[in-house]
């Protein structure tokens, strides 16, 4: 196109439209008027991320074996079944064993919460339909999964399913300043609400503004109403500062997130919720303090039987 009047006009008039188009939709909510649209898009262009993911990745197919992870009941049999097969099917490069490890702490913390999971692989970051912290991931409606389950990894939560096509699915990561999720302290089971900041801690605003806590605490899910959008007890993360309580109705506190959200690969939709709220269970072990080392100085008498002289570093007797 030559640049005439008439195509820098054309220009300015389309970025105007996306850019009144992006407001609607975030004032829209889950509401929004567009919310057809990214669907439509998600169902379009979804098969084209999943082809392209499984064609440059030799090795994707294979997370799709714990895609079902059987009766609640067998749950934790049926994954480690599963995933000793994984381990017999995939090689040894050095991709393949972080994703293996990566399968391994995941499939720990569906048993020890007791979720049942679909797993699934990030194909693509960031969303085409909009401008927020996202990923998508190779699985959607036809895998069983739908708008508003929790997602998580071997390290805790990732965020939530937002916008659900035929075989791909949009997370919103946790760290996105449009995230929200209720939070519970391990321990003296405060309660607060999470909320992300992009690439620094999250946020957190405790409900008992003079709820002791320290950095080193850490947080769990709390959980939602039907296990929707959070199932309670997915290990979030452990303060790092805590705002000084100025007799406010609530206490700030700042969280790193156990998640890394920039190096995200392999996660797992939660898509049946435990039976009984697993609290603090699926949190890591706490590491073991170490002994501090101690000293012992012994005296060993001189020849005669007596004991030593003290004498300074001249060899004069004090």
């Amino acid at each position: 196109m030559r640049d005439t009047k008439e195509s820098r006009l054309l220009l300015v008039l389309l970025i105007a439209i996306a850019f009144a188009l992006i407001t609607v939709d975030i004032r829209g909510g889950r509401n929004s008027p567009v919310d057809g649209a990214r669907q439509a898009a998600a169902a379009a262009f979804g098969p084209i991320e999943n082809g392209m993911s499984t064609a440059v990745d030799p090795v994707g197919n294979a997370v799709s074996a714990v895609r079902n992870s059987g009766d609640r009941h067998d749950r934790l049999a049926v994954m480690e079944k599963e995933n000793a097969a994984l381990k017999a099917k995939l090689g040894s490069d050095d991709r393949t064993r972080s994703r293996l490890n990566q399968l391994d702490r995941m499939l720990k913390v569906a048993g020890q919460g007791q979720y049942g999971i679909k797993g699934a692989q990030v194909i693509a970051i960031g969303a085409a339909q909009g401008f927020s912290w996202t990923i998508t991931i190779d699985a959607g409606a036809n895998d069983g999964i739908k708008r508003d389950m929790t997602v998580l990894n071997g390290d805790g939560l990732v965020g939530r399913v937002t916008t659900v096509g035929p075989d791909t699915a949009t997370v919103l990561l946790a760290n996105d300043p449009d995230f929200t999720v209720g939070t519970r302290m391990e321990g003296s089971d405060e309660l607060g609400f999470a909320s992300g900041q992009g690439d620094r801690p999250l946020r957190v605003e405790l409900l008992n503004g003079k709820a002791e806590v320290k950095k080193g605490d850490r947080l769990v899910t709390f959980g939602s109403q039907a296990d929707k959008p959070f199932v309670p007890g997915v290990p979030v993360g452990v303060v790092s500062r805590v705002d000084p309580s100025g007799g406010g109705l609530t206490r700030t506190l700042y969280v790193t997130p156990y998640v890394g959200f920039s190096k995200l690969d392999i996660v797992g939709v939660v898509v049946a919720g435990p039976k009984k709220d697993p609290r603090d269970e699926v949190l890591p072990a706490k590491p073991k303090p170490v002994p501090t080392p101690t000293v012992t100085v012994t005296v060993t008498p001189s020849a005669d039987g007596s004991a030593p002289d003290d004498t300074n570093t001249d060899g004069q007797q004090q």
